[in-house]
């Protein structure tokens, strides 16, 4: 662990104080501004000096809570995790607060500020976390705090990691060092970059590496005080949820379903319908232009509904289960099939269950331009609506596609597929299959209201950038 990551972790806890004193004083102040008098006359005497005193040991409270959830780790985690723990920690805490003043009998007689301060001190930590974060972010601009990281394993997965660490160095780490398996010689050289303190971890990222090369170099950086961390595959994916429990002293590690079962997918399905009506109504002029312009640029239908052959066009939607499907038409008509004839050889994914065509001259002047900023998938948000697909998820793939799906693929179809999904905000189309299967795994077995919410609220920067777009 860095000095620094240990310095702004302990940081925290006095700027939490100060931004729930803030959030608290400004609840009070707010209850005398004439708006509010003027709709209800205060009624009650308190002081700032008295109101000062009860809030002290209030405060106190919610930092005991803080600390009981998590607030004061010294892993770093997304900005929608954290916002979802300090918005369930101060609601806990306000709860607790209620609790305690009711028994002790020092409740003060206003429902507003106990309200506002609860509203406000959400928001006041939100923006002092994130000013927190964004502070040290940009002393990792500056290389301090970065962790100095080898990684192990010549595969895609290890180039895709240093492009990634080399264009973002927010992410704090740097790469020292890159080779493709653990041996004995690279071992005692990195003891010695480690007596030189030029290295902080190694990082596995070969998922095929074997099982006695993993233990050799956890138990090296065991020895040598280093991290260690790895990416994981298919099946480690796949376990992400699980609990461990011990029967006769032996360790049974249960899996756990998506947490989409149940209540999730109840949840899930009412924010697809409420989302999808408000993004339709916010991209109707959009719609409109894009639907005359495709008129206007070539002949053939607005939407893309029909194969070559007049059959209804069709995705693979939860469950292995085929559904009716539509996009505005960004391909002159008739050309479907030229995928899988005269332009096969032009197939950038050629190996895997996709097809991407590489300069695809199937596609027309404005089809290129709304293809590149996922305009054409838009009317996507009429099969939210009809139940076939939801806002966040896997792509929905054509049937001849599923049918090359290896059986760890077909993960995927657990859920319903998405307008935009975790392999979508990292990479759209540059990923290769496999990394898509493992992203949509984690977001399966990892889901959430506030990832769902991360994934939509970044969506449009991707979009915009038009990374990946096929």
């Amino acid at each position: 662990m860095k000095r620094s990551e240990l310095s702004f972790t302990l940081l925290l806890v006095p700027f939490d104080f100060l931004a729930l004193m803030a959030a608290a004083i400004t609840a009070f102040f707010a209850r005398f501004h004439p708006i509010f008098t003027s709709i209800r006359p205060v009624i009650f005497d308190l002081n700032i000096q008295s109101y000062i005193k009860v809030v002290t040991p209030m405060v106190l409270v919610f930092l005991l809570v803080f600390a009981l959830s998590g607030l004061y780790g010294v892993t770093r985690r997304s900005i929608g995790n954290e916002l979802s723990r300090i918005i369930l920690a101060c609601s806990s805490s306000m709860a607790l607060v209620f609790a305690i003043s009711f028994f002790s009998l020092t409740l003060f007689e206003s429902r507003f500020i106990a309200i506002a301060a609860w509203g406000l001190s959400i928001f006041f930590v939100a923006i002092e976390r994130i000013s927190v974060r964004g502070l040290q972010r940009s002393f990792l601009h500056f290389g301090i705090g970065t962790h100095r990281v080898i990684i192990i394993g010549k595969t895609s997965a290890s180039e895709a990691l240093i492009q990634e660490f080399t264009q973002k160095k927010r992410l704090g780490f740097r790469v020292v060092g890159h080779h493709k398996t653990f041996t004995k010689a690279l071992a005692k050289d990195l003891r010695e970059l480690k007596r030189q303190d030029k290295i902080d971890e190694i990082i596995l990222a070969d998922p095929e590496a074997s099982r006695q090369e993993t233990l050799e170099m956890i138990a090296f950086t065991e020895q040598e005080h280093l991290g260690f961390r790895y990416s994981a595959d298919l099946f480690t994916a796949a376990v992400g949820r699980s609990i461990i429990h011990t029967y006769a002293g032996i360790p049974v590690i249960e899996v756990q379903k998506t947490p989409l079962d149940g209540w999730g997918a109840i949840y899930k399905r009412l924010f697809d319908i409420l989302g999808a009506l408000l993004l339709l109504l916010l991209a109707s002029p959009v719609m409109i232009v894009t639907a005359i312009a495709i008129k206007l640029d070539s002949r053939g239908p607005i939407f893309f509904a029909k194969l070559d052959d007049g059959s209804v066009s069709r995705r693979i939607g939860q469950g292995g289960k085929p559904f009716t499907y539509f996009k505005f038409r960004s391909m002159r008509p008739g050309t479907h099939a030229l995928r899988y004839k005269e332009l096969s050889e032009s197939d950038t994914r050629r190996g895997s269950p996709l097809v991407k065509i590489k300069d695809d001259p199937r596609v027309t002047r404005v089809g290129k331009f709304i293809r590149a900023f996922s305009i054409d998938e838009l009317p996507e948000f009429f099969l939210v609506l009809r139940g076939h697909m939801s806002l966040v998820g896997p792509r929905p793939h054509l049937p001849e596609e599923v049918d090359s799906y290896k059986p760890e693929h077909r993960k995927v179809l657990t859920i319903k597929p998405g307008i935009t999904g975790m392999a979508q905000i990292s990479g759209r189309a540059d990923l290769n299959f496999d990394d898509e299967v493992r992203l949509d795994t984690y977001y399966i077995e990892h889901w959430s209201p506030i990832l769902d919410l991360f994934i939509l609220l970044k969506t449009p920067w991707v979009v915009l950038f038009g990374r990946g777009a096929s």
